[in-house]
């Protein structure tokens, strides 16, 4: 006798057996997507935009490199063990970016970054002369305005300043996310109801971040699996295709994509929330990364906008105020 699966049992019995999180690679990571903007920016309307990009990625990779062999082989600078009891007894990530006890070593990333950009020729001067702003800023400011970042708010926040801010906190925390142990990882997301019992469904289950977009893979151990990619410390966790990453649902969803652009980028519409957000397949461009191609596909958000969905979550590397 045939024996007919539902969609719950058949999603419980993936849980089981794809592989739940990609941990970030620090050997490459930020070069990757340094290479994906170069390429995204040529004949791009935001080309200069993509190279600035682009450079940060390259200052925030040397940064990373740097980073790592300070302190040995964990960077967590809170025992692993203590963590993982305070994410099981309460539902909440290990490296929770709200809140985490911050150590000065973010802010000499932010300078790392500020001096290396800032001293290329290749951008306007007023870049440098932001970089040279923040550069100067008190402790006390450059913790304000990663506590609002990392809050995602709107209000208080410095449009000019937050890419270089979130680019050195991106640093802070994939080298603390590289860090941990891929068992360490799994364990967290093996409880499949994890991330739903968060406050917020579908946010990191390392860091507690939304995720800037999603990618189907098409490497070996991952083809065909979607993946929701953390925009702060860059940890991938598994998400069933076809599901909203917000509100969960599988009903209402639908794809939208720009007429005669990549085939690699599309959005992922949910009616019943009325949210978006983007997903890129690896099957259609090996080089897709979530963060760059995110950011090179801002006409789809413009179009999106117009038809009335609004954007889940933001790009780390573009902030605005609440007048823009």
């Amino acid at each position: 006798m045939q024996r007919i699966l539902d969609p719950a049992q058949i999603e419980g019995f993936a849980q089981r057996t794809i592989p739940r999180v990609r941990l970030p690679d620090p050997a490459n990571f930020f070069a990757r997507r340094a290479a994906r903007l170069r390429k995204l920016s040529e004949n791009h309307v935001l080309g200069a935009y993509l190279r600035l990009m682009a450079a940060v990625n390259d200052a925030q990779q040397a940064a990373l490199g740097a980073l790592r062999p300070l302190a040995g082989d964990s960077q967590v600078p809170l025992p692993v063990e203590l963590r993982m009891a305070q994410a099981s007894s309460h539902g909440m990530p290990p490296l929770q970016a709200a809140g985490w006890p911050r150590d000065g070593r973010w802010r000499a990333i932010v300078s790392e970054l500020c001096d290396a950009v800032g001293a290329l020729p290749d951008f306007p001067d007023g870049v440098r002369a932001v970089c040279s702003r923040v550069r100067e800023w008190p402790a006390t400011r450059l913790e304000q305005q990663a506590d609002l970042l990392l809050a995602a708010a709107i209000d208080g926040i410095d449009a000019e300043a937050a890419p270089f801010i979130m680019a050195a906190l991106q640093v802070y925390w994939a080298d603390m996310a590289a860090s941990l142990t891929l068992e360490i990882a799994k364990d967290l997301a093996a409880d499949h109801d994890h991330a739903a019992n968060a406050s917020v469904p579908g946010v990191c289950p390392v860091c507690g971040t939304l995720p800037v977009a999603s990618v189907v893979r098409a490497d070996k151990q991952y083809q065909g699996y979607r993946y929701l990619h953390c925009a702060l410390c860059a940890t991938e966790w598994h998400l069933v295709r076809v599901k909203c990453s917000h509100c969960l649902s599988t009903e209402a969803i639908h794809y939208q994509a720009i007429e005669g652009g990549s085939e690699a980028s599309r959005a992922e519409c949910c009616d019943r929330c009325h949210t978006y957000r983007k997903i890129f397949y690896q099957e259609k461009d090996m080089d897709v990364e979530p963060v760059a191609d995110d950011l090179g596909s801002l006409a789809l958000d413009l179009l999106l906008t117009a038809e009335g969905y609004h954007r889940d979550s933001g790009n780390p590397l573009l902030w605005q105020t609440s007048e823009g």
